[in-house]
């Protein structure tokens, strides 16, 4: 009879998973500390959804962010023993996330448009390493701000590599060139060496692993790659690999003109471009301090 595995025994494998940084390892323990004191002795194959539910809305006296941090821990933790082949499914997978209450004070964001923060942005780097595709993919989508349909579309004589620069098109059948960096370039040539199929035009390829025959990478496949991916970082939880786009247009906003950023993200109207251009209130609360601390050095 196959032995029982115990979810402390899951966690303790999650927990020692390689690359995970100390400091994230020590918020996962303290996260998931009191879900262990009271369930882990128990089999991973029974705790259920309801037993999860009942938890997660047992920690009504944390603030909705914080909440929404432990919910997606647990969730990573439930992903990493499907993939293990602890239990055949996530009990909360696609749960909603817990609203702010305004009773307690909560609001959401007005930050409308997901960016990656610096620390999501080194995590998913780390993650995608391993794999070229991925590796390349994810930096041409950051360093170039293009469309996923965009990059996707390219073939390999529309990549001039030389120059460091694709032309796509895009929206309203309009062409526009989308130049990338020498970090995006290196990824993109060891795939181009070492991982792309030959037998194909195609820039990013695909082979069925049945038939072997090859083809251009489908956005669906792309698709469950990310989710493969990012379900196993809750830092990553619900980023969409369109938001590289907007970090893309984030990191220029101040530094290039509007209608230079409306030219590099392939914008029909200038009013898409100008969402960019509102002071989210993280933006604004580094504004601030920076205000004060150049005010109080001149003594005013």
């Amino acid at each position: 009879m196959k032995k029982a595995v115990t979810l402390a025994t899951v966690a303790t494998e999650f927990l020692s998973r390689p690359g995970l940084a100390p400091t994230t390892r020590l918020t996962y323990e303290i996260v998931l500390a009191p879900m262990l004191a009271e369930y882990g002795s128990w089999s991973i194959e029974i705790i259920s959804k309801q037993i999860l539910v009942e938890y997660l809305n047992n920690l009504e006296h944390l603030k909705y962010t914080t909440h929404h941090k432990h919910q997606a821990i647990l969730q990573s933790l439930m992903n990493f023993a499907v993939s293990q082949g602890y239990i055949k499914f996530n009990p909360i997978s696609g749960l909603k996330q817990r609203p702010p209450d305004r009773e307690k004070g909560e609001h959401l964001s007005d930050d409308k448009i997901k960016y990656l923060t610096p620390e999501q942005l080194e995590i998913l780097y780390s993650a995608v390493k391993s794999d070229r595709r991925m590796n390349a993919i994810v930096y041409l989508l950051h360093r170039t701000g293009c469309r996923i349909s965009e990059l996707l579309a390219l073939n390999l004589s529309d990549v001039d590599v030389k120059n460091q620069k694709f032309q796509v098109l895009g929206k309203g059948n309009k062409q526009r060139w989308c130049f990338y960096s020498s970090d995006a370039a290196s990824a993109l040539n060891k795939y181009l060496k070492y991982s792309r199929h030959k037998n194909s035009n195609a820039l990013f390829t695909a082979q069925h692993p049945t038939t072997l025959k090859v083809s251009r990478l489908s956005y669906h496949t792309l698709h469950e790659y990310w989710l493969k991916i990012t379900s196993s970082y809750p830092e990553l939880n619900g980023v969409r690999i369109h938001d590289l786009r907007h970090t893309f247009a984030g990191e220029r906003v101040g530094i290039v003109s509007l209608e230079e950023l409306r030219a590099l993200m392939g914008h029909e109207s200038i009013q898409t471009t100008l969402r960019y251009q509102k002071v989210t209130s993280q933006k604004a609360e580094s504004a601030a301090r920076r205000a004060f601390d150049a005010l109080m050095s001149t003594g005013n």
